[in-house]
């Protein structure tokens, strides 16, 4: 699966988002007919899938997970917090951070 950056088409959506939310950065990738809108918060990332020609299949939402589990370098996570929620057409997976200073204090 190849991700193409396309955040420059989609400025609107990323300002809504940056002005809306708690995220400090948004990013927005393609993967075929799959639009990825990638957001980093403090406390949490959140990744949408969005194809609105069919389902996102089990295997893309696995391989896009763990495309972007890698960019998360300024925090920690545990795999069984993530929760990813599956509509029609669209998946949100929702990861909660946990800062470094916080999880090595325990």
């Amino acid at each position: 699966m190849k991700f193409v950056n396309v955040t420059n088409s989609h400025s609107r959506l990323v300002l809504n988002q940056l002005e809306n939310t708690d995220a400090h950065m948004v990013k927005v990738y393609t993967a075929g007919n799959t639009t990825i809108v990638y957001t980093e918060a403090p406390e949490h990332n959140e990744i949408l899938l969005i194809n609105e020609n069919r389902k996102v299949q089990p295997k893309e939402i696995e391989e896009v997970k763990k495309y972007f589990l890698k960019k998360i370098h300024d925090a920690v996570y545990h795999e069984e917090e993530i929760k990813v929620i599956e509509l029609a057409g669209l998946v949100e997976i929702s990861i909660p951070k946990h800062h470094l200073d916080t999880e090595f204090a325990m």
